[in-house]
C-alpha cells in the first residue's frame, strides 16, 4: 500500500500558498472590491480557463462569477460562493489639528491600536481615481501617560469615536495639510499585514482571512475541475461575492442573475476550542487543524449536508459539524435572500482572532474544504449511473423523522 498523503494531509504547495497570499492581500473593502476579483482572481482563471468557460462580470457590483458552462442554462447548477469584500474603516471627519478621525466598522477599538494601515483615497478632481497613502497608524490616546486611570489599569476599553489616523503631520495648518491630499468622509482603509507562514507547522497568520480563503477556495475549484477534464453534467458556478460584511448583499444578486441549484458558501469560521473565556457559553469544540466545518440549522439542506458528509467520509477528508441557529450568517442565505429554490449549506475553515490584523488559520483545513467541495462536485457528476444529479434527487434527499428507527437502551456491560 502506498504511504503517499493525500493533497488535504500533505502541507500546502509553496506556490499555491502564494496564490492565497496573493489573493487575501488584495486591497478590497466593502463597495471597493474589484482589486481582488477583476485585478486578481479574474486574470489568474483565464491564465487557465477551457475554451467554453467564462467569466461573469455585473454591473452593480465588482462581483463575477466563474461559469464552467454558459451555454449549458438548463444543467443543474452548484454555485460555491466566497466574498471578496474586507471589513475596512472609514474617514469620519478631520479635526483641526489634523487627526482624521475614523470608525471602527467590525473591528473591537482596542485591537486596532498601533496597526499600520493603507488608505485609499479619491482623487476630487478626478472621481474614479485612487490613491493610497502607507505609512499611517492607528491611535486613540497618544500614549500611556495621557490614558484615564480606568483606561491604564485595563478596568475601561477604548472608545470606538476615540480612533483617529497618525500620519505624523507637524508645522502649521495641519487641517489643511490633510486637505490638500485630498482625504475626506467616507475614505477606506484596511490593515497593513499580508498573510505569512505561522510558527507551528502548517499554520499561518495575517490580516484578512475573512474572507480571502474563501475566495481562494472557489478558484482553486476551477482549477483541478480544468485540469482534470471538467465535469460532463453539473455547471459549476465560482462566485466571488461583494457586500457580505454589510448583510450580504452582493451574493443575492449573483444568485438572483444565475438561478443554481445549490447554494454553497465558503467562509471562515471560529475555533472555539481555543477561544478563552468561553468555556461557559458551552461553543461545539470546533478547532483549527482538524478539518473544514460544515454548518447545521437554519437554511442548511439536510440532504446536501448528507451528500457533502458521505463522500468526505469515503475520502477520509476530515469535517467538523458547526452549530448554526436561525440565519447562517453567511452567503448561503443568498438563494433564500434572492427568493429561489436552491438547496444550501455553508463550509468554512476554523480561525483564530477573527477580525484582527492577526487572524490565524491552518492549510489543512482549507486543503480539506478545497478538496472535499471537488470531490462533492465530482460525485454529483456522477450520480444515477453517470447521468449526473438531477433536482429530483435533492428534492427526495429530505429526511423523514417520522421513519426514525427507535435507538433502543444501551446495552448493560459487565465489569
Amino acid at each position: 500500500m502506498s504511504c503517499e498523503h493525500k493533497p488535504w494531509q500533505a502541507s500546502m504547495p509553496e506556490d499555491q500558498f502564494e496564490r492565497m497570499r496573493a489573493i487575501s492581500n488584495a486591497p478590497s473593502p466593502v463597495g471597493l472590491e474589484a482589486a481582488m476579483t477583476t485585478g486578481v482572481l479574474a486574470p489568474y482563471v483565464e491564465g487557465f480557463m477551457p475554451k467554453g468557460w467564462s467569466i461573469r462580470k455585473f454591473r452593480g457590483n465588482a462581483g463575477i462569477v466563474i461559469d464552467t458552462a454558459p451555454d449549458k442554462t438548463d444543467a443543474f447548477t452548484v454555485m460555491v460562493i466566497g466574498h471578496a469584500d474586507k471589513i475596512r474603516l472609514q474617514v469620519r471627519s478631520i479635526g483641526k489639528d489634523g487627526k482624521i478621525w475614523v470608525n471602527s466598522d467590525s473591528f473591537l477599538p482596542t485591537t486596532l491600536i498601533g496597526h499600520e494601515v493603507r488608505l485609499f483615497s479619491e482623487d476630487p478632481d478626478q472621481p474614479g481615481r485612487y490613491r493610497v497613502i502607507d505609512g499611517g497608524t492607528i491611535e486613540a490616546l497618544g500614549a500611556i501617560h495621557f490614558a484615564p486611570a480606568g483606561v491604564r489599569d485595563g478596568s475601561k476599553g477604548i472608545g470606538a469615536k476615540k480612533l483617529y489616523l497618525e500620519l505624523q503631520l507637524h508645522g502649521e495648518d495641519r487641517k489643511k495639510q490633510v486637505e490638500a491630499l485630498g482625504i475626506r468622509a467616507g475614505d477606506s482603509l484596511l490593515l497593513n499585514r499580508p498573510i505569512r507562514a505561522g510558527f507551528a507547522p502548517d499554520t499561518f497568520q495575517g490580516a484578512y482571512l475573512d474572507n480571502g480563503l474563501g475566495c481562494f477556495v472557489v478558484v482553486e475549484i476551477a482549477r483541478l475541475l480544468a485540469e482534470a477534464g471538467g465535469l460532463k453534467n453539473v455547471r459549476y458556478l465560482g462566485a466571488a461575492a461583494t457586500h457580505e460584511e454589510i448583510g450580504r448583499q452582493g451574493s443575492r444578486v449573483l444568485a438572483g442573475e444565475l438561478r443554481p441549484d445549490v447554494v454553497i458558501a465558503c467562509d471562515v469560521n471560529h475555533d472555539y476550542d481555543a477561544a478563552p473565556g468561553i468555556a461557559d457559553r458551552r461553543f461545539e469544540p470546533l478547532a483549527m487543524g482538524k478539518g473544514f466545518t460544515l454548518s447545521v440549522g437554519a437554511v442548511a439542506s439536510a440532504g446536501l449536508n448528507a451528500i457533502i458528509q458521505q463522500v468526505a467520509k469515503e475520502h477520509d477528508i476530515p469535517v467538523q459539524i458547526s452549530l448554526v441557529g436561525r440565519d447562517m450568517g453567511t452567503d448561503a442565505m443568498a438563494g433564500v435572500f434572492a427568493s429561489i429554490d436552491a438547496a444550501a449549506t455553508s463550509i468554512g475553515f476554523p480561525i483564530r482572532n477573527m477580525h484582527t490584523i492577526s487572524e490565524s488559520g491552518h492549510t489543512g483545513d482549507v486543503l480539506a474544504a478545497l478538496h472535499g467541495l471537488v470531490e462533492t462536485l465530482r460525485h454529483m457528476d456522477a450520480m444515477n449511473d453517470g447521468a449526473g444529479i438531477g433536482s429530483d434527487d435533492l428534492i427526495a434527499s429530505h429526511p423523514r423523522l417520522d421513519l426514525a428507527e427507535g435507538l433502543g437502551h444501551l446495552p448493560v456491560v459487565d465489569e
